[in-house]
């Protein structure tokens, strides 16, 4: 398929700038694969589409305070600092992007916190925006993670127009965050609260979970119209044994496996046996999912509503088959859905 098949108007004002009042009570939209239906709900609804012995497997990362403001040696300059993956922790290496770009040099020092509480300096060039950055810090290593998270911001995209609030660091972050490494939030995850949960497990659901740790490549453009041209930014991927054998149990039954978002699919569809098994994961993956694809693990899929050309449309296109995703997109810009992040879930089974 092109890249243009997947243009569409999406009004700015779809766009959510803030997350819904509680988190179960979004509205959902229920897309049906085999009849085409369509259905208009509330999240907590989702309870209804699953029975005793079906399993929803979740992504466990932890959203870490991703973005920082320095200012430049001599001219004081703001820099925005992203941060994207620690390199070495000796050595206190990290890449970031830096913003505004032209200013930062292999050299520059930047200082971060009223009172200079961090100093970095840029020891190479590693794309147009990219750097990497030695931080300077005397004293243990877990001060200096401390100090950064201090100093740093909740990563909101930058779609979302405005400055980040208290609110933020609980809202950006799902109930299952456990493992610290991701620079964005695995959005479908967001949506369920503890309430849910409980109501889920009393149910007979079980739930499994995986890592991966989500990286700005999720919000990279695709720029090339010929998709398999198109390669995918490399995120790290954990899948347990003990995720591997339920999942593999609740297909065996004949029960549903649900994977609750886009990171969840992927990192199931990357670690496929020749049997059509999970296998345990422990590495990188950087699959790229784009209509035609036949899926192995997930029968349910529950995610957020996607910007045009994204891989993510890309993806559940692939998973709720294109002709149908686009109607449900059409139908979701026509009801006011809210996109995106902060924004509404699409369930489709």
């Amino acid at each position: 398929m092109k890249l243009s098949q997947f243009e569409f108007d999406l009004p700015n004002d779809l766009i959510a700038e803030f997350p819904s009042d509680q988190r179960d009570e979004s509205r959902l939209m229920v897309v049906h694969r085999d009849t085409g239906k369509i259905e208009h709900r509330v999240f907590k609804d989702v309870l209804e589409y699953f029975e005793d012995g079906d399993t929803m497997v979740v992504n466990d990362t932890k959203v870490f305070p991703a973005r920082m403001y320095g200012n430049k040696e001599k001219t004081g300059a703001r820099i925005e600092v992203f941060l994207l993956r620690e390199l070495n922790r000796e050595s206190l290496l990290w890449d970031v992007l830096v913003d505004p770009a032209r200013k930062i040099r292999i050299g520059n020092k930047l200082y971060f916190g009223e009172n200079d509480d961090l100093v970095a300096e840029v020891i190479d060039n590693t794309t147009s925006r990219g750097r990497t950055l030695r931080f300077l810090f005397d004293g243990p290593y877990e001060e200096f993670k401390q100090t950064i998270t201090n100093l740093g911001m909740t990563p909101l995209p930058k779609y979302i127009k405005r400055e980040p609030v208290p609110e933020d660091k609980d809202r950006y972050q799902t109930i299952f965050a456990k493992q610290e490494g991701a620079v964005a939030a695995p959005t479908a995850g967001l949506h369920f609260s503890k309430q849910l949960m409980k109501r889920l497990e009393i149910k007979g659901i079980d739930f499994a979970d995986l890592t991966l740790h989500v990286g700005l490549g999720t919000f990279r453009p695709v720029d090339v119209e010929d998709l398999t041209k198109h390669k995918m930014d490399s995120e790290q991927l954990f899948i347990p044994e003990a995720t591997a054998n339920k999942v593999n149990q609740t297909k065996a039954a004949k029960k549903k496996v649900c994977a609750i978002g886009t990171t969840v699919t992927r990192g199931l569809e990357s670690a496929v046996s020749v049997e059509k098994l999970l296998k345990p994961f422990d590495g990188w993956t950087n699959k790229f999912i784009f209509p035609p694809y036949e899926f192995s693990i997930p029968d349910a899929m529950i995610t957020n509503f996607h910007t045009p050309k994204s891989t993510l449309i890309m993806m559940i296109s692939a998973y709720g088959g294109y002709d149908l995703i686009m109607k449900a997109y059409k139908e979701a810009i026509k009801e006011k859905y809210r996109f995106y992040s902060y924004g509404d879930a699409m369930l489709i089974l």
